[in-house]
């Protein structure tokens, strides 16, 4: 059976900027694939070329069967597409914005009323109904624009950054949204700086940087390719480090990190809770004090940051991953 999704070799320049450099990825029928990628590596570009909202200048890509470049009109009554920014009309009511949208669809009033109704109700806007788009939320603006993107049940979904600036209750709550789509079949490409939302929604995830896909799989796979498990320890005094260091070399599998601001040391390893035990044991004959010791395996945070040398926007930006808005659904959006 062919992806419900699929790009090979896509390739789109802006002047001297190459956005996308041979951007090949495929997403089966009733999955989600999760792409990740720093600012201005060409998710965004990628997600408008396969939404007809941008033509590459090479390349192919096909969704649900039909050529995005043959059949964009076929291409669009099949799809949905939620932006970087909640895209409504802040004059209209929620129930008309949801209305209209199945009116352009060329859906009767009769069924677009209807189907309105069901989607305020499922996303928790029936209360709100009748208010004007202004006075909501950003988390319930957020959530009547994913609505309007489902207003006729597409079975491929676009979600660009959907939950970029939202409060963590509404983030879970959008998530749950999500999850109850793919249940229903919906296949789903996401972009997203949240590590953890593509951890969780995801069942394959592409990293992208400099229009490039540089890495494929889940994320059990991408976090196995950095190494396992790692130690950290906080030492309580900053002169203590390198004693530490001292006293974590034997064990260690690979080159130690040094936080010098929160005196962290982080140390590839191998062995799990015995080898903790041991290093704890090190530390105590060395009479070094910490404040804070543990093991985890690598995350995916460790993951983005070994594929593209930093931390994702999200992270630089603050917890809520804030940043300034772009016009997002039917064909406005910044490059990214």
């Amino acid at each position: 059976m062919a992806p419900a999704i699929q790009a090979e070799n896509l390739v789109k320049t802006f002047g001297d900027v190459r956005a996308l450099d041979g951007v090949s990825l495929d997403v089966p029928e009733g999955t989600v694939l999760g792409l990740l990628g720093p600012n201005g590596a060409g998710k965004t570009t990628t997600v408008r070329v396969l939404t007809t909202l941008l033509r590459p200048d090479s390349g192919r890509a096909t969704v649900a069967g039909l050529d995005v470049l043959a059949h964009p009109n076929r291409v669009r009554s099949l799809i949905g597409l939620s932006g970087q920014y909640a895209a409504v009309d802040e004059y209209l009511t929620g129930r008309e914005n949801l209305q209209m949208v199945g009116e352009l669809y060329q859906m009767s009033a009769r069924d677009a009323k209807a189907r309105a109704r069901e989607l305020l109700e499922w996303f928790n806007l029936t209360e709100a109904a009748d208010r004007t788009a202004k006075t909501y939320s950003g988390g319930m603006r957020r959530r009547l624009d994913l609505a309007a993107a489902l207003v006729v049940r597409p079975p491929v979904m676009f979600l660009d950054e959907p939950t970029t600036g939202l409060d963590p209750r509404n983030r879970l709550a959008l998530w749950d949204v999500i999850e109850t789509l793919v249940e229903q079949g919906t296949t789903l490409l996401l972009t997203t700086q949240y590590l953890e939302e593509a951890d969780r929604l995801a069942h394959d995830i592409a990293v992208v940087d400099h229009g490039k896909v540089i890495a494929r799989g889940t994320a059990d796979e991408l976090k196995a390719q950095i190494g396992g498990e790692r130690i950290e320890v906080v030492v309580h005094r900053a002169d203590e480090t390198s004693e530490a260091l001292a006293a974590l070399a034997p064990y260690a599998k690979g080159d130690p990190a040094v936080e010098k601001n929160t005196r962290r040391i982080t140390v590839p390893v191998s062995g799990g809770a015995k080898v903790l035990a041991d290093v704890i044991r090190e530390l105590d004959a060395r009479s070094i004090e910490i404040d804070d010791i543990g093991l985890r395996r690598p995350t995916l945070d460790d993951v983005f940051l070994s594929l593209t040398g930093h931390a994702t926007a999200a992270e630089e930006n603050g917890e809520d991953g804030s940043q300034q808005p772009a016009k997002g659904r039917r064909g406005h959006g910044k490059e990214s």
